[in-house]
């Protein structure tokens, strides 16, 4: 995860990023897509591993993606039940956990802000 690891075992590293406040998790991911305004890229069997640091969650994934046209990756999969909204389920999770509001006040409050996660925050404190 770091830079060359120094020839740390992973146990050890896991153990000195559990001391510095650092959780870490791997996530069993079946697709990974990045939507772009130009493409999307679509990794399918990608390892993903999500890092806790107090608060601010960071995820690294790894793989190598197939680039595709814009907007073609998943289908249907980005869109959710109230009608197709493009708001991440992860943003709106981040922006209710921050703002302290329910998931359906955050994803208004992104609906609201174009999808700007600082914007849908500060509008909801």
């Amino acid at each position: 995860m770091f830079g060359g690891g120094g020839g740390l075992n992973p146990r050890k590293m896991e153990q000195m990023m559990e001391q510095m406040g650092i959780d870490v998790e791997d996530i069993d991911a079946e697709e990974v897509i990045i939507r772009t305004g130009e493409y999307d890229l679509v990794f399918d069997d990608a390892e993903v591993t999500k890092m806790d640091a107090r608060g601010q969650e960071t995820y690294q994934v790894i793989g190598s993606p197939e680039q595709v046209e814009a907007g073609t990756a998943g289908g249907d999969a980005g869109a959710d039940a109230d009608g197709g909204s493009a708001i991440p389920d992860a943003d709106v999770e981040l922006v209710a956990g921050r703002a302290g509001v329910s998931e359906d006040e955050a994803r208004e409050a992104l609906e609201d802000n174009d999808g700007d996660l600082a914007a849908a925050v500060e509008a909801l404190e």
